[in-house]
């Protein structure tokens, strides 16, 4: 327990598991008040309850503007301010040839990994900037810097991510608003099968083979980087795309 984040309000979306549950939980521990934003309400309010009085669970689909105003607004009602998004969410398609991917699969990867960021940040800017600036982190990928075959179409999305927020970070440097991306490994979370195309322990091998600290990574590895980009230690960091992954990029 400390107080790296006390006073502070942040909203975590895909926050009812995997690196979302993980960020959410680390943040409390350090002092900050969360909404666990996730699809799976159900989820969202385990995890709220796990975690205490200093979270809320919101159910909201991170595509739709609706959900997304009702967010922030948790956030403001219950807690008072907005300090620090971290949209988390994700979606992508089973490893396999790009030319299999369907249209409607396309879609919603680009409307979960991409428009959700734009969605997100045109709600909540306005209201960080109420209180003199905020921390913006958006959950990228390595398969945005270095893309592995067979998911072309989320490593596109990841890769849009990656500018987003590198573009993002200069436009709202003077509101006082920080801008990052995280860039994940595959991890134990619930779309590692999605990433292998079939979870085996044979392929699970194969991609720890190719991270040189030789394992996938864990919701702990991110939590713990998004604390330090949220923290007012890295108050002079912002369009960076951090690599959590072990060596894998290097």
């Amino acid at each position: 327990m400390g107080n790296r984040l006390e006073g502070k309000v942040a909203i975590v979306t895909g926050a009812a598991s995997g690196f979302g549950e993980g960020i959410a939980t680390r943040f409390v521990e350090e002092g900050a008040r969360v909404v666990i934003a996730d699809m799976n309400g159900e989820g969202a309010a385990r995890v709220a309850h796990h975690i205490g009085a200093n979270a809320v669970a919101v159910t909201a689909d991170v595509t739709d503007v609706a959900d997304v105003e009702a967010m922030v607004a948790a956030a403001r009602g219950n807690f008072g301010r907005l300090d620090i998004l971290v949209n988390n969410a994700g979606y992508t398609h089973k490893n396999g040839p790009m030319l299999d991917i369907d249209e409607e699969t396309f879609d919603r990867i680009f409307d979960v990994n991409a428009k959700a960021i734009y969605l997100a940040t045109l709600k909540a800017v306005p209201v960080m900037e109420e209180t003199g600036g905020g921390v913006i982190l958006n959950t990228a990928s390595t398969a945005g810097l270095r893309p592995r075959p067979g998911l072309t179409w989320y490593n596109a999305s990841k890769g849009w991510a990656i500018t987003a927020s590198k573009s993002m970070a200069v436009e709202l440097a003077p509101k006082k608003i920080r801008v990052n991306a995280l860039c994940p490994v595959a991890g134990e979370t619930g779309m590692l099968h999605l990433f292998l195309g079939e979870d085996t322990p044979e392929m699970r091998e194969k991609f720890r083979a190719t991270i040189p600290l030789g394992r996938l990574s864990r919701p702990e590895d991110m939590a713990n980087a998004a604390l330090w980009l949220a923290s007012d230690e890295a108050e002079f960091i912002t369009g960076v795309a951090l690599e959590v992954d072990g060596g894998r990029c290097v």
